[in-house]
């Protein structure tokens, strides 16, 4: 899914705090602008793929193909799930990634090869507390020699390795990673001046949604990401960036993927991301958007006490349908009663509405009307988000002007509502902007008559 993205901020040089960089995370600013090399970082290829300009430059529409199964079938949803099951392990010798535990197994893992539980509790704040981050043996000081020795024989540390780091104009950050199978995956930090700092993970190489607006949904899903393959995301963030933005507060599940189609996976990554000796974020810090698969939303909202974001885009099936084909499957009706009744049962709980505002397409006055009486009765915010062009698509942003008449209809009809502007537009790291379809990407679906005319309209 795309993600979805704050207010835009004017970062100014020098108006970040410094904190001191962690033991284990020096870098210089000079890198954060090409290809990584480290110790610890295993090389990569420098190429990227192009990177469009900011949304307001026109953009020209790529040929889309359709992809063969089980990648996406007719109706532009997958049926393909990968992923694994358990603590996952690396090709390299089939050590354990220790990075796919939760604290119960790594503590069982620890003493399965004979050590006491606390040093299954040091080395868990090696990998995620103290600001060191491990990423190898040789950082674990303080540890048993004997214990070290072990970990170097039977796990593997990294289930990540740093490909680039590019900074747009305001200070967003965009990390490229590799994975083992050679896949790239795509990481977001948007700093603030304020106490909060944001880390947008992704939860699976592609997507199979087809969202029409979004161009990781051009990639189809090319497997699901681990356990350890999301938490690192989070753990390098604060390894690469507290020096530089200060420490990461917040976990948004919006980069590239459906997190509740690896809900497993996902459900497993927030578990380690709480965890009060580690990186202990706190549930209300974590968000996880959907674009509305029903039956694991309603698991979610019963196992979880991570924050909801569900992305809704439109205030009719028809137009649904066309631009998040899920709504074929799991429709407006459904997707809200689900909320109405899972919400009983959650107190002082909010689900957060997200609103990509697409120009003559779902921006109306009479789509404000429908959408203040469609979450009448759910406690729930609104964002309305500003619509970031990408080859592929044909679809343009709402005026500033339109959003906020939009947005004031919402306020008086009593709906809490806020205004998200872009960040990281400039380097392709806003919303909907993540990934590289490729050659093969996902169907275009056919344009509903009615609105041929604002699509053929130029940007």
């Amino acid at each position: 899914m795309g993600r979805m993205w704050m207010r835009r901020i004017l970062l100014r040089q020098n108006s970040l705090p410094r904190l001191k960089p962690p033991m284990a995370c020096l870098l210089t600013p000079a890198t954060l602008q090409k290809p990584i090399s480290s110790p610890f970082l295993k090389p990569s290829p420098p190429t990227l793929a192009p990177l469009a300009s900011s949304h307001r430059r026109s953009l020209s529409t790529a040929t889309a193909f359709s992809l063969p199964d089980p990648l996406v079938s007719l109706d532009g949803i997958s049926s393909h799930f990968g992923g694994d099951d358990g603590v996952g392990t690396s090709n390299k010798g089939l050590k354990v990634l220790l990075k796919g535990m939760t604290y119960d197994e790594l503590e069982k893992w620890v003493q399965s090869h004979g050590y006491r539980p606390g040093q299954a509790l040091m080395l868990w704040k090696r990998l995620y507390g103290n600001g060191i981050w491990a990423h190898h043996s040789d950082q674990l000081e303080g540890l048993n020699k004997d214990f070290k020795k072990m970990l170097s024989e039977n796990a593997e540390f990294k289930a990540l390795s740093l490909k680039q780091v590019i900074t747009a104009a305001d200070g967003t950050r965009k990390i490229l990673f590799t994975l083992e199978d050679g896949l790239v995956i795509e990481t977001v930090v948007i700093p603030s001046d304020s106490s909060r700092n944001t880390v947008c993970v992704s939860s699976q190489v592609g997507c199979a949604m087809n969202c029409q607006f979004c161009y990781t949904g051009r990639m189809g899903l090319r497997r699901h990401l681990t356990a350890a393959e999301i938490v690192e995301q989070a753990v390098f963030a604060r390894c690469l960036l507290t020096s530089e933005v200060g420490d990461i507060t917040n976990v948004v599940f919006m980069g590239m993927g459906e997190p509740l189609q690896n809900i497993d996976n996902v459900l497993k990554a927030t578990d380690i991301m709480l965890h009060d000796q580690g990186l202990h974020f706190s549930p209300r810090k974590i968000t996880v958007s959907t674009s509305g698969l029903v039956p694991q939303l309603r698991r979610f909202l019963k196992e979880s006490n991570c924050a909801l974001a569900v992305s809704l885009n439109a205030t009719t099936d028809e137009v649904r349908n066309w631009i998040m084909p899920i709504n074929r499957k799991y429709n407006i009706g459904l997707l809200l009663q689900t909320l109405r009744e899972e919400l009983r049962f959650k107190n002082n709980y909010k689900v957060l509405f997200e609103y990509v505002m697409l120009a003559g397409v779902n921006d109306s006055i009479e789509d404000a009307r429908r959408l203040a009486d469609l979450v009448q009765g759910i406690p729930c915010k609104i964002n309305l988000l500003s619509f970031n062009p990408h080859g592929g698509s044909q679809f343009r942003p709402t005026s500033d002007e339109k959003m906020i008449e939009f947005r004031n209809l919402l306020a008086e009809a009593g709906c809490v509502v806020f205004l998200r502007s872009s960040r990281g537009d400039d380097q392709m790291a806003a919303c909907g902007q993540l990934g590289n379809p490729g050659a093969i990407q996902a169907p275009l679906l056919r344009v509903p008559e009615q609105f041929k005319m604002a699509m053929e309209v130029s940007v």
